[in-house]
């Protein structure tokens, strides 16, 4: 080993244990302040006791002053002023203008009429000779129906009384053999309908109404048969094939 390696290593080994030394210090103040600490936090803590109370409502703000309004003075009286004397007015008398005439209507202007074509004089009297032609055809047909209505009232008059006296004399007929019962009261009607062959014979009887007495009817009913057969009409042509006979007791 050289001379200056060796000066080195003196110098170095010096400086080495000065070190060693300052960290052992160091090192054994650290164990101490650790033993001390921890002894010291070994005593139990203080017990710290806490009470928690809700804190109270706020107070309700003041209610807001109430201010008078002030009272206005009040109203100065017045004198009143002295009232003058009424004036007495003389009535002036107004003179109204007369109320205006109505104007006159103006009058309507008179139509002057065209004056009309005069009719040919030919023309004229054939109008007049046709209507006359027309009107004397009307009277005519009215004159033929007039005649013909009468006519068929002459013959519906003469056919109603040529029928009547037919049924006059067939009544007649039967009322002279009707044995009258002796205990009929009152004058009841008793209505039958016959119907009759052309030769006058008595075909049906059929008794429509009842005169309430059973025996007089009997006996009516007994009377047709018995006066069969029955006239005949003095007119063919008022013949009828059905008819309805009427009787009363009062009527033999």
């Amino acid at each position: 080993m050289s001379a200056e390696a060796l000066e080195f290593r003196n110098r170095r080994e010096p400086a080495l244990a000065r070190a060693f030394m300052l960290a052992l210090a160091v090192h054994a103040i650290l164990v101490a302040v650790m033993f001390f600490g921890v002894r010291w936090q070994s005593h139990p803590p203080d017990t710290v006791t806490v009470e928690l109370w809700e804190a109270p409502a706020p107070p309700p703000p003041p209610p807001p002053p109430v201010v008078e309004a002030p009272k206005p003075p009040p109203p100065k009286v017045e004198p009143e002023p002295p009232k003058p004397e009424p004036k007495i007015e003389k009535p002036q008398i107004v003179e109204r203008a007369p109320p205006p005439k109505p104007k006159p209507k103006p009058k309507p202007e008179p139509k002057v009429e065209k004056a009309k074509p005069k009719p040919d004089p030919q023309f004229v009297k054939r109008m007049q000779e046709e209507a006359a032609r027309e009107q004397k055809a009307l009277d005519e047909q009215s004159r033929a129906r007039e005649a013909r209505e009468t006519a068929l009232r002459l013959a519906a008059a003469g056919q109603q009384k040529a029928q009547q006296a037919w049924m006059d004399r067939i009544a007649a007929s039967i009322r002279n053999r009707i044995n009258m019962p002796p205990d009929v009261p009152g004058n009841p009607e008793a209505i039958f309908d016959v119907t009759l062959l052309p030769s006058g014979d008595v075909l049906t009887v059929r008794r429509r109404k009842s005169s309430g007495h059973a025996g007089y009817d009997a006996a009516v009913e007994r009377a047709i048969h018995a006066a069969s057969p029955l006239p005949k009409p003095d007119q063919p042509s008022t013949f009828r094939r059905d008819l309805e006979l009427k009787f009363r007791p009062k009527d033999q």
